[in-house]
């Protein structure tokens, strides 16, 4: 079971991103200065924003950080060959706590951004918060969807870091899967109102919404109306943070596999949006409808992106060193939405560092299944072992006037069967 996500402060970076309150503001005192963001750990929201003349290290030489660097429970680089490691917050071989990327961490190291990166962080940190809580989304979705493979999207860093610095199918799906998730949880957070740059779509110009398969909707008027998602606003947002660091080399083909990766998540997103629409009119009758355009659920995306994953691409670089040629003989090039990458995966049946892999021994497995979660693929031909264990489960509950649900331990047994 996932835990819940580690909660963010409210601002950072020296600009409050929480709802205004109806209460007069008081003065601050004057008191000795402070540095910009002091104060973060505590979640300190009164600190005035840096004028746009004190930004530093926009024109600095060091890569931009990625997103590893923002969150050290990615390990030492998110793709890059970087040798320092990070300490993991997990110990578990299973799918384990969600990765925490810290908003605040992404202010804290300013003098190492540069370009897109650093406007993003110092003008629009509200917009920095939305993208650690994007990537946290798209990992948990990982989880989520590798849960029954022999590798599952462990959110132990050393092991996590190292998945990462290669360029197999596994890392094509978790850079598309991040990237998917920043755009998502951008856009939601634009149609619920928490950024002050964006609010719900416009529709002015849009087409007329399709006609709804049903009685009494031929002939039916419509507007648009609503709050549709304005999922453009996340796409650029997502991209303008998650390429950043790859248009640094275009030239280097991990560098396109990985934007290639990126925008194959963004569109997951953006190309599968649908319309709602609710009728209005006296009686349950359909005189007028009200449609507007929502994005497809996280998980639908998640979906979408593992069949992709399961039909991937090899690819190899050009003699241009600007182009993907698919590996084979009469195969069609891949689309924009297809994953891409360019080395085999490992077996992941035994732990290995380097590879990355923390092995199956141990893994609960299905011994009737016959797909990838049963015993046969799960433990590599090893075997497993059936094990009984006591689980304690709420039992019994009752609800109490009032508000209280109360409920007692029923202890309940569960055969396991655990990969040898």
């Amino acid at each position: 079971m996932l835990s819940q996500p580690c909660p963010s402060s409210s601002s950072f970076c020296g600009a409050a991103s929480s709802p205004r309150s109806s209460r007069p503001e008081v003065p601050a005192q004057p008191g000795p200065p402070r540095p910009r963001c002091a104060g973060l750990a505590e979640g300190g929201s009164g600190q005035p924003r840096s004028p746009p003349g004190a930004r530093r290290g926009l024109g600095s030489p060091d890569w931009p950080p990625t997103l590893a660097e923002c969150c050290p429970a990615l390990g030492p680089s998110w793709g890059s060959s970087s040798s320092s490691s990070a300490p993991p917050i997990s110990s578990g071989s299973g799918v384990g706590s969600p990765l925490v990327m810290d908003p605040n961490s992404i202010c804290r190291k300013t003098k190492r951004l540069a370009g897109k990166q650093a406007e993003l962080c110092q003008l629009e940190p509200e917009i920095v918060q939305e993208v650690a809580k994007g990537t946290k989304l798209g990992v948990r979705e990982c989880q989520y969807q590798f849960r029954f493979r022999r590798w599952n999207c462990t959110s132990h860093s050393k092991y996590f870091g190292k998945i990462l610095q290669q360029d197999i199918r596994e890392t094509a799906f978790v850079y598309a899967i991040t990237a998917a998730g920043v755009s998502h949880a951008i856009t939601q957070a634009c149609s619920m109102g928490e950024l002050l740059q964006c609010g719900c779509e416009l529709t002015r110009s849009r087409a007329p919404p399709s006609p709804t398969a049903g009685p009494g909707t031929e002939g039916t008027a419509w507007e648009w109306g609503g709050c549709g998602d304005d999922v453009q606003f996340g796409y650029e947002k997502s991209q303008q943070f998650m390429d950043a660091k790859s248009k640094k080399g275009k030239n280097d083909i991990r560098a396109l596999i990985d934007l290639h990766n990126n925008e194959a998540g963004r569109l997951a997103v953006r190309s599968y949006m649908r319309t709602e629409c609710k009728c209005h009119g006296l009686s349950g009758s359909c005189t007028l409808r009200t449609c507007w355009r929502k994005m497809p659920h996280f998980r639908e995306v998640g979906d979408r992106l593992l069949e992709r994953f399961n039909g991937a691409f090899k690819v190899m670089g050009g003699n241009d060193g600007k182009t993907l040629i698919p590996v084979g003989d009469n195969i069609k090039p891949p689309d924009k939405q297809d994953l891409i990458y360019s080395a085999d995966s490992p077996d992941f049946c035994s732990a290995n560092r380097k590879t990355g892999s923390l092995g199956t021994r141990g893994r609960v497995c299905n011994s009737t299944a016959m797909d990838t979660s049963g015993c046969d693929l799960l433990c590599c031909g090893r075997g497993h072992r059936d094990e009984t264990v006591v689980l304690e489960e709420n039992c019994l509950c009752r609800f109490h006037w009032c508000c209280v649900v109360q409920c007692r331990k029923c202890s309940v047994r569960q055969e396991l069967s655990l990969c040898i």
